[in-house]
């Protein structure tokens, strides 16, 4: 499923000049995918580690999101639903989720993709 993932983003995102993934906790193996196709990734999560740069995505230091094509996260709580939306329009970056399949998300403004093995949800904010 994740090389899915990646693999959707690669096709579609490949001019991208930029991609942060939003709360990277300790399964950083789609950013690597990405960064080994030579994207410029942006790991960001509320513990800080080398590679991972420290941001609380409801309080966010919003020079880190500036310029990016697209902002993601990967099974995010709900309760940064709201905060990713904010985040991804103030930067008109498009906005991949991607949930565990018990996940709920207000998919008012989201677009349901499936492609291949991948089901997640996109907002567009350009």
């Amino acid at each position: 499923m994740w090389s899915s993932f990646t693999h959707y983003i690669q096709r579609n995102y490949d001019h991208a000049h930029k991609i942060v993934e939003v709360g990277v906790g300790t399964f950083s193996e789609v950013a690597r995918d990405l960064q080994n196709l030579n994207f410029n990734i942006i790991m960001t999560d509320i513990i800080p580690s080398p590679d991972i740069i420290q941001d609380n995505i409801c309080n966010p230091d919003l020079k880190i999101y500036k310029g990016a094509e697209l902002i993601y996260s990967i099974r995010p709580p709900e309760e940064l639903h709201p905060c990713l939306i904010t985040v991804a329009r103030e930067v008109e970056s498009d906005l991949i989720v991607k949930l565990l399949s018990i996940d709920s998300i207000n998919t008012r403004d989201f677009e349901l993709v499936n492609y291949k093995k991948a089901v997640f949800f996109k907002l567009k904010c350009k």
